[in-house]
């Protein structure tokens, strides 16, 4: 059961007017066990305008040799096929992607009911802290970290 849960976190920059319109930098891919399925850099589709560094960890070098966001893309639907997909605010993931996923295949932490405060969605970076004792998210994000905090997170709350 286990080989049919893949978790996903993406970064994104920004593009536009003061760089309000989010547009792929890197998506990164784990399995059930923390292991990297996919983890790549994505040429810009549209010129940067701001790279948010502190809260995306991209930086212009990162992007230099990265993957055509159209290859990216592609690989990112053959690998999810079929699978079950753990991430938290998916929504801005897949929308990035361009991919539209069967909710009833979405295990979504922000929208978890028992992981909610208040009927708000709790930060992955609090989330990480309070089930598995770890701080993330220092220094600006990593999705591959976020990937697999993600997976960690989802696994013990369905134990519940």
């Amino acid at each position: 059961m286990e080989y049919c849960y893949y978790a996903i976190d993406c970064e994104m920059v920004g593009s536009g007017y003061r760089g309000c319109q989010s547009i792929l930098a890197r998506v990164s891919i784990v399995d059930w066990f923390g292991d990297v399925v996919l983890d790549e850099y994505v040429q810009p589709i549209e010129p940067v305008t701001d790279y948010r560094t502190p809260y995306s960890g991209i930086t212009p070098e990162d992007l230099v040799n990265g993957i055509d966001f159209f290859t990216v893309r592609k690989k990112v639907i053959s690998i999810l096929q079929e699978k079950i997909l753990v991430g938290h605010s998916l929504k801005f993931d897949l929308d990035v992607l361009n991919l539209h996923y069967p909710e009833h295949r979405l295990r979504d932490l922000a929208t978890c009911d028992s992981l909610m405060r208040n009927n708000q969605p709790v930060s992955l970076k609090s989330l990480a802290w309070k089930y598995l004792g770890q701080i993330i998210q220092i220094g600006g994000h990593d999705s591959l970290e976020d990937a697999r905090a993600c997976m960690e997170i989802y696994k013990i709350c369905r134990q519940r």
